[in-house]
């Protein structure tokens, strides 16, 4: 198993090749046989350590990078919502185009999110509210709530203007509360 691996690795053979190799007349080989027995190994020791009921640190990390991928999901959902978020093109290459500009519009929100995190962050900070670091490691910047994805865009190429947007102004919270009462919302 280690010098199929390694001949994979090293291109000395096709991964095409080593597939044929695995099955022979619609039935695994020997060495299929072992490779499929090795993968059962660690997904038994996957659910294992999901199901266990006394450590469910190996859950609560699956658990975040799932909510967190889903999150990149819903974000891409929502700036790909004409045709009803699917892309229909004909050829890959279109596909392929298509997917990699929604990547790229998703990666710049995302970046602009966690500029103006940062910056809210900083601002808080700077006013002397208490803003525990462990909160603010859980800020995402894969929100969309603020996104607006209706209408038509033009993009030109400038140079970037100065620093940041101005930030909103933070509402006086009333002694001992933590809460702000809405004024006319």
């Amino acid at each position: 198993m280690t010098r199929v691996a390694g001949s994979l690795v090293t291109n000395q053979v096709r991964a095409y090749d080593l597939l044929r190799m695995f099955a022979r007349n619609g039935r695994p080989t020997p060495l299929g046989q072992a490779f499929a027995e090795y993968g059962r190994i660690d997904k038994t020791l996957h659910l294992l350590s999901i199901l266990d009921p006394i450590d469910d640190t190996y859950r609560r990390q699956l658990n975040k990078q799932l909510t967190v991928q889903e999150s990149r999901h819903r974000l891409a959902r929502k700036i790909c919502h004409g045709a009803s978020g699917q892309i229909r093109k004909a050829s890959r290459e279109g596909q392929e185009d298509r997917l990699a500009a929604l990547g790229l519009v998703v990666n710049a929100v995302t970046l602009w999110n966690s500029r103006y995190l940062s910056a809210a962050v900083d601002q808080l900070r700077a006013q002397s509210v208490p803003v525990k670091d462990e909160d603010a490691a859980r800020l995402s910047p894969l929100g969309h709530a603020h996104v607006n994805v209706l209408g038509r865009y033009a993009i030109a190429s400038s140079a970037p203007a100065e620093g940041l947007r101005q930030l909103g102004e933070i509402p006086d919270l009333p002694d001992g509360e933590g809460t702000v009462e809405e004024e006319g919302v």
